[in-house]
């Protein structure tokens, strides 16, 4: 578990890395105030500041790397220690899959990722909602999700996001222990046809998991629920974003259909 001032430092460490940088750096916030470990997270100080960071963020059989390093210290090794520190813990762990996620457009990120035999796989834009005017839609209910849910949310993931059972059963269980999210069913002539997530911190309502049974697919319910949330998220106060694969080509069409921009990209590379 981080403490406090570990967090902190952590939250110091990125804003000073994504100014310098000009970027935007993916650290699972959610993961990192929640963690009942201090086997994951790896930190190194230099005269009590801390100047590199790395974590670990294991979904299922899967686990996520990430990391920064205070730019008047980098090239100095710091790093590569955390990173081989990282990857014993991970062997350790049994993961199945290796992902090393960095910011699209950071060029030591991309040459550290490939002078350590990483492969790019996909990468993942971060899209914000610009205010336009949305209509009201009819034809569907949300209702928050209840416990007898979560079978249905596992298919959800499996079937939409071709996600590993097991990934999909870590993933929505860890979820259900964020008092921060909002999970609804999307239910349609009373049928639970999909779900969808709404994370609201710092002003901000991040959109998640959005999937739809694919037999239900291109029947305009995905479009119209995302009109709802986004319409009322924004008449509540909150800026709206969402994450989207880049090659998921249909959804990032209906996301940019009702307003939603490109700020920013992230690149996954797979790492044996």
């Amino acid at each position: 578990m981080l403490t406090s001032k570990q967090l902190h430092d952590i939250e110091k460490l990125q804003r000073e890395c994504e100014t310098y940088d000009q970027l935007q750096i993916k650290l699972n916030w959610e993961m990192l105030r929640n963690r009942d470990t201090d086997q994951l997270d790896y930190l190194h100080y230099e005269n009590e500041e801390l100047v590199a960071f790395l974590g670990l963020y294991a979904f299922g059989s899967t686990v996520e790397v990430c990391g920064m390093v205070k730019p008047s210290e980098r090239r100095k090794s710091h790093f590569s220690r955390l990173f081989q520190q990282g990857m014993a813990t991970v062997k350790q762990i049994g993961s199945k899959r290796i992902l090393l996620n960095a910011p699209a457009s950071s060029t030591e990120a991309k040459a550290f990722l490939t002078k350590n035999g990483a492969i790019y796989g996909f990468s993942e834009h971060q899209m914000k909602w610009n205010e336009k005017h949305l209509e009201e839609v009819h034809g569907f209910t949300l209702r928050l999700a209840n416990t007898e849910d979560l079978e249905m949310r596992i298919r959800l993931d499996i079937e939409a996001f071709d996600l590993a059972r097991e990934d999909a059963q870590a993933m929505e269980s860890r979820i259900d222990g964020d008092a921060d999210n909002n999970m609804f069913m999307i239910e349609v002539n009373e049928e639970t046809v999909g779900k969808i997530r709404v994370k609201r911190e710092n002003g901000e309502a991040w959109i998640y998991g959005f999937s739809i049974l694919p037999t239900h697919q291109g029947k305009g319910i995905g479009r119209k629920v995302l009109k709802r949330v986004v319409k009322e998220q924004s008449e509540s106060g909150h800026s709206v974003h969402l994450e989207v694969e880049t090659l998921n080509e249909h959804a990032l069409g209906l996301y940019q259909s009702i307003g939603f921009q490109v700020v920013h990209a992230q690149d996954y590379y797979t790492y044996n």
